[in-house]
């Protein structure tokens, strides 16, 4: 079952045709990447599956119903995580979800068991101290347990790990594989390590087309032919391998001393290009 439907999907601004007729399905308890650079559509499309924009032609189900702009009712199924997430400073994080689960219409006493929860899955139960004075990535994890805390059918994360250093992105990382499984995700970025390391299932949109759908699994078969693994029988400095990649006119993301990988990189550039 596929818990988002996307149909003939179009979007312009004035002459720049953003989305053209896309469609793909995230099936249901997946973690689905959507990449694509910087400006390529996936926070227009992210928008218009909240029912915050128009589309110009075409259709959205979520959990089968359809989405309307404007009409949101289908967004109790919906939890959000922007890609810059805003918060009442002055709160601490169990106020601020306190807050959030009346919003969405949570009985007190279950505000409190769920809040807890989300606390101490997103590592914050220890931290009582005013949201305005976290970092960047305690931010992002409370975020996500915003985004959550009406068990939602569909979590949607805007670039949730762009902007974070490697340990913060490697806390929302872990997060979101947690939830594989209990919540389906989709999960947008530019950063292919990121999906490769969690997603099940991907789409890459590239001037205003999906340009590919695929498991990852199915994804790494095709193109096994296309990967190579080098290994040492001493030390190598891995920047010295990568030059020499480079060089070739192969572009590894991976580097190690003992291991060079080619990994999606390569097939994104190829499929975008």
């Amino acid at each position: 079952m596929s818990v988002l439907s996307i149909r003939g999907l179009s979007k312009s601004f004035g002459s720049n045709k953003v989305i053209d007729n896309i469609s793909f399905d995230v099936p249901e308890g997946s973690v689905f990447g959507f990449i694509g650079a910087n400006g390529a559509g996936k926070t227009t499309t992210m928008k218009m599956i909240l029912g915050l924009l128009p589309s110009d032609s075409g259709e959205i189900y979520v959990c089968g119903e359809k989405v309307s702009f404007g009409a949101t009712a289908t967004n109790r199924f919906i939890g959000y995580l922007p890609d810059v997430p805003e918060f009442y400073g002055y709160m601490r994080p169990l106020e601020y979800l306190h807050l959030c689960g009346e919003l969405v219409g949570l009985k007190k006493d279950e505000i409190t068991k769920r809040s807890m929860e989300l606390l101490e899955m997103v590592g914050l139960s220890d931290a009582n101290k005013k949201i305005k004075s976290f970092s960047r990535g305690m931010k992002q994890r409370l975020g996500v347990a915003q985004a959550l805390i009406n068990n939602p059918k569909l979590l949607i994360c805007d670039e949730p790990t762009s902007a974070l250093d490697p340990i913060g992105r490697k806390d929302i990382l872990d997060i979101l594989h947690e939830l594989k499984g209990k919540t389906t995700v989709i999960f947008s970025t530019h950063i292919l390590s990121d999906v490769e390391r969690i997603c099940d299932r991907l789409a890459v949109i590239h001037k205003s087309n999906i340009v590919l759908e695929s498991s990852l699994s199915d994804l790494k078969l095709e193109r096994k032919s296309r990967a190579i693994e080098l290994e040492f029988s001493d030390e190598t400095d891995p920047n010295e391998v990568r030059r020499i990649l480079i060089q070739a006119n192969l572009s590894p993301i991976k580097c190690e001393a003992a291991n060079v990988e080619m990994s999606l990189e390569s097939l994104y550039l190829e499929v975008a290009q």
